[in-house]
């Protein structure tokens, strides 16, 4: 996508509320920091702002998102270990944990990409045989059945890689060797996906 002001690609998304009418703007690195500066500027210094406003509690001022966004960014998920300042980045998830560690900041997200925070189509042939065909979903999107056993024992796996890793980079080789056999006794049990012909 390309900045609303020239040609480069847009690199900020900005979504303002006036008045109840909801404004996108699209903008490159260059013009979102003159745009963010304008408005500091409008805003003015942090006293009279508030004193303006008549101080109203639970506002925010720039400083304060950026300081918010900086302790979040810092939020790291116990299971693969990616930040949340990754994930900005990266646009990928570390594993299926960090949809229930950072679920209070991606519903936002996901609910402005695909409008809706709930999955209501229909689940891939694999995923039902190992779930049953009713293919539930409970409240918040997390599916009922054989399915969210399967997706609680990838992320251990992904947990014991981490862990085995971090025993091996200790030289703590009994702890990578009970790592190792954990991840293959899992890796065992688990049913090879059901592919249709």
């Amino acid at each position: 996508m390309k900045c609303q002001k020239c040609d480069k690609q847009a690199v900020f998304h900005i979504t303002e509320l006036e008045a109840g009418s909801v404004r996108e703007l699209h903008l490159c690195e260059d013009h979102a920091r003159a745009y963010l500066n304008q408005a500091e500027a409008a805003s003015g210094p942090p006293d009279t702002a508030e004193a303006g406003a008549g101080g109203a509690p639970g506002t925010l001022g720039v400083g304060q998102t950026a300081d918010e966004l900086a302790v979040l960014d810092q939020k790291a998920c116990p299971m693969c270990g990616i930040t949340f300042f990754e994930f900005r980045n990266q646009g990928r998830l570390g594993c299926p944990h960090d949809y229930l560690f950072f679920a209070k900041e991606l519903e936002p997200l996901i609910a402005n990409v695909h409008g809706a925070t709930e999955h209501t189509g229909r689940r891939p042939a694999w995923a039902r045989a190992a779930g049953g065909e009713g293919g539930a979903v409970a409240a918040g999107g997390v599916e009922t059945g054989g399915a969210e056993r399967g997706t609680e024992e990838l992320t251990s796996v992904i947990g014991l890689r981490r862990e085995m890793r971090e025993a091996i980079g200790m030289e703590d080789y009994e702890k990578a060797r009970e790592n190792r056999d954990a991840i293959r006794a899992i890796e065992e049990r688990r049913i090879p996906p059901v592919r249709p012909e």
